[in-house]
């Protein structure tokens, strides 16, 4: 359906020259054979709860232009759905992947009259490709414009060819856009030249203080006409037939003249196919580090996709001068790169795990802009929304990312790295207080409730500030994060063998009121989730958590019954939890790294069984190709990460579960000049059992494999088989 429309990543109008040759209709760009960008879909997760951006962008770009729909809930968080055939702009900015709406910023529309506020368009009108977005707008049937769209990391492209049939351009600049929680507070725009507009719009929101400041150029003489004072303003020109009309937007979070240099400095020209193969050629170059060998064109697909979707965000949050604004509404001169839109406690899990064996180069600068927000805010960042501090979800997330850094031996300061992450954990808001008071969090205490959601997270957080500490020989430190990561054994039901809420005084719940499949949105003990899922969230003590249930037996029968139990989740469950396989939801983050215990109790071939269920049933090519919200690039790094072979179950310290690689052979770049390969001999959808593995030539039964290991460069050699083996059955070889 529609391949034309998504599939036509290479000819666009006006015959925009990143092929072979010259001439329209080539389908290879100059830089084959490393051609990662072909097989990228971007409709991939559009529909659906997906909730992806689809548009312009360069990899962790602060600019992602693209089309904006009216907001129709909570499926248009991105500012565009599958289902929907409304436009009202193209926006400077989207989020991909959130269950919240925001940004939606800086947005303009070719019109027919200074009444228009919409258009009715197709998506059979559509064609996407990385950096590249192109659409033709009709009005009562007739096209009237098409349009083009690309980016730099800092800066918009477009290109209009209008009909000829019109004598002059029409822009509607409507300052007042937004998508979701967004409600603008305070705007300006004005005409500096002939060829010139400046403006700013400052809003509240999911981000409760934003500012965006903009320099819109024009490659001929313009009128803005301000409707509405402020918010609203039509661009006019005169047309020239068959000659398109071209504007440039550059932005910043500091200041118009920062705008403006921004533009001059990475978009001085008017040459469109230009930025757009440079776009193209940005993708590339990041597609690249994997490469992977597969005979299903559905595989490379959906792997290319999701690599490409963890890449939309962090986005850059810094200027070319290296100023940007703080977490405390500051300007501060930088010299790293700083970054935004971090939604950690989706991220933590595999995205920045994955970030540390691809972007190895970019690290640092992500650990700088750790520091430098707790330094601004007091605190590390928990969901940092374009230097806006949301404090949404549950748990220390920002702990575990910077672990995961200064334990794999980054570039990092590991003594401010500790103060930052222990000052985080030792202060008295978000349930923290009532943790340093009880060693647990009581549900009869806290009015927000999710508790137990909350005392999971702060426990696995808890461990890794212990392991950072461990490192800097802070004993005193370590003896009590450590002791504090033990929390989670206060909430386990020995009874039900169920992760329960407790009160004040000890005690759990009545379990005649207690129903492990319910789930009540923000209204129980749990976070976007039920008992079946969050008895497992101990990532960081798998064994600790085994002994609880018993035995391995115990342990064992109750995660085979995850898998197969089913029942109601109740009216008031929130969509989050979806992706069902009995009652693990893949659909929501709290279920990703469970399948990977298995191998903790040796029987990696129950992991290797589900991993592919879930690599074939919860990821489509398709416009609801995806099983729940894309979550800033997590959902696709679980991807990612498990069709390679590997996935870091332990929130930081990179020890890495072997799993069931869908492709014959991945080539991993790890950066300085080394490759680390996955070879999987005799692989197919029969044999997903491994038989027998080997590391650099040498026999390896680990059913795990370390950090130091990958990035040193080498081959893991896997030897797959149809039924289960004894690999990594053994005590001495499990995590």
């Amino acid at each position: 359906m529609m391949k034309k429309a998504i599939f036509s990543l290479i000819t666009m109008v006006g015959c925009l020259t990143i092929t072979a040759s010259a001439q329209c209709g080539m389908t290879r760009p100059v830089n084959r054979p490393t051609v990662q960008n072909e097989w990228v879909n971007p409709r991939i997760g559009t529909g659906g709860h997906g909730h992806v951006f689809l548009g312009a962008n360069v990899p962790f770009g602060y600019v992602q232009l693209g089309p904006t729909e009216p907001s129709r809930g909570w499926d248009w968080c991105s500012g565009y759905h599958d289902s929907d055939s409304v436009l009202i702009g193209f926006g400077h900015q989207h989020l991909s992947g959130t269950g919240i709406g925001d940004l939606g910023d800086i947005a303009l529309l070719p019109v027919t009259s200074r009444e228009q506020r919409q258009v009715i368009f197709s998506h059979e009108d559509e064609t996407i490709k990385p950096g590249y977005y192109e659409i033709s707008l009709r009005q009562d049937g007739a096209k009237y414009v098409n349009v083009e769209l690309t980016a730099t990391q800092r800066t918009g492209m477009h290109r209009y060819v209008f009909s000829n049939s019109q004598d002059s351009v029409l822009l509607l600049l409507d300052l007042r856009q937004g998508i979701g929680w967004d409600t603008p507070k305070q705007m300006m725009m004005r005409q500096t030249s002939p060829r010139q507009i400046v403006g700013y719009r400052h809003s509240v929101g999911w981000a409760r203080d934003q500012k965006v400041f903009f320099v819109m150029e024009f490659r001929q003489d313009v009128k803005l006409e301000q409707l509405n004072g402020d918010t609203t303003g039509i661009i006019s020109a005169q047309n020239i037939p068959a000659t398109p009309f071209m504007v440039k937007v550059g932005l910043s979070a500091v200041s118009i003249e920062n705008a403006i240099e921004n533009l001059a400095a990475e978009n001085p020209d008017w040459n469109f196919n230009d930025v757009a193969r440079d776009a193209w050629r940005a993708w590339n170059d990041e597609l690249s580090k994997i490469s992977i060998t597969t005979d299903n064109d559905d595989d490379r697909t959906i792997f290319y996709t999701a690599l490409y979707h963890t890449m939309v965000a962090p986005s850059v949050f810094n200027d070319v001068n290296g100023q940007y604004r703080g977490a405390d509404g500051k300007v501060y001169q930088g010299d790293f790169t700083n970054y935004t839109t971090l939604s950690l406690w989706d991220t933590y899990r595999a995205a920045h795990p994955l970030q540390t064996l691809i972007h190895r180069e970019k690290q640092r600068d992500m650990a700088q802009t750790f520091l430098h927000i707790f330094e601004q805010q007091g605190k590390l960042p928990v969901w940092h929304l374009m230097g806006n501090e949301t404090d949404c979800m549950v748990g220390n997330p920002g702990a575990p990312v910077l672990a995961d850094l200064v334990l794999k031996g980054f570039d990092v300061d590991a003594k401010a790295a500790l103060k930052a992450m222990s000052t985080s954990a030792m202060l008295d808001e978000r349930s923290m207080g009532l943790l340093k008071q009880y060693g647990y969090i009581p549900y009869d205490l806290e009015p927000d409730k999710e508790t137990v959601a909350r005392g999971l997270e702060y426990a696995l957080a808890d461990w890794c500030i212990a392991q950072v500490a461990k490192k800097v020989g802070d004993q005193e430190t370590y003896n009590y994060f450590n002791q504090r990561s033990k929390s989670y054994e206060k909430y386990f039901d020995k009874q039900s063998h169920f992760m329960r809420g407790k009160d004040s005084q000890g005690n759990f719940r009545d379990l005649k009121d207690f129903d492990p499949l319910s789930t009540k949105h923000r209204n129980d003990d749990y976070c976007e989730g039920n008992a079946w899922q969050y008895t497992w969230l101990v990532p960081h003590d798998v064994h600790g958590l085994v002994k609880l249930f018993g035995s391995e037996k115990a342990f064992i029968q109750k995660l085979d019954s995850l898998f197969t139990v089913e029942g109601d989740l109740g009216e008031e469950a929130s969509p989050d939890v979806s992706g069902l396989i009995g009652q693990y939801a893949h659909g929501n983050e709290p279920s990703h790294h469970i399948i990977y215990m298995y191998n903790y109790v040796g029987q990696p071939w129950k992991a290797a069984r589900l991993i592919r269920q879930v690599l074939r049933e919860m990821y489509r090519n398709d416009f609801d190709g995806l099983s729940g919200n894309e979550d800033v690039g997590q959902m696709s790094a679980w991807y990612v990460l498990s069709s390679i072979g590997l996935y870091q179950e332990e929130p930081a310290g990179g020890k890495y579960i072997i799993g069931s690689p869908l492709f014959n052979e991945t080539n991993i770049d790890v950066g300085d000049g080394k490759t680390f390969t996955v070879k999987a001999v005799n692989n197919s959808d029969e044999n997903i059992y491994v038989q027998s593995a080997t590391l650099n030539g040498k026999r390896y039964d680990k059913s795990y494999i370390d950090y130091r290991d990958i990035i040193a460069g080498g081959t893991l050699e896997l030897v797959m088989g149809p039924k289960p083996s004894k690999w990594g059955t053994a005590k001495k070889n499990r995590p």
